[in-house]
């Protein structure tokens, strides 16, 4: 039988018992917190961008690569050339 005071303690643990922070105060505290970033530079932003893209041509070369030939060996299993004479 489940005791009524056990879910009670559960909140109680998490720190449930403080209120909703207002809209405003939430606006506050975003604010505060993107003062807090740092930034990349442009040069920073711009090394960024061509190592992802450099990762992302090559990630997807390997993958047509790895398509293509698994691609061949499917049919190549199922409907090769059947000699059977």
């Amino acid at each position: 039988m489940a005791d009524g005071n056990a879910v009670q303690d559960r909140r109680d643990s998490r720190g449930d018992d403080r209120g909703r922070t207002s809209p405003a105060t939430f606006l506050r505290q975003v604010v505060a917190e993107l003062r807090k970033v740092v930034w990349p530079t442009q040069q920073q932003l711009i090394t960024y961008f061509f190592v992802v893209l450099v990762f992302v041509v090559v990630v997807m070369a390997l993958v047509t690569v790895l398509d293509l030939a698994f691609g061949k060996l499917v049919f190549e299993v199922f409907a090769g050339n059947s000699s059977v004479q």
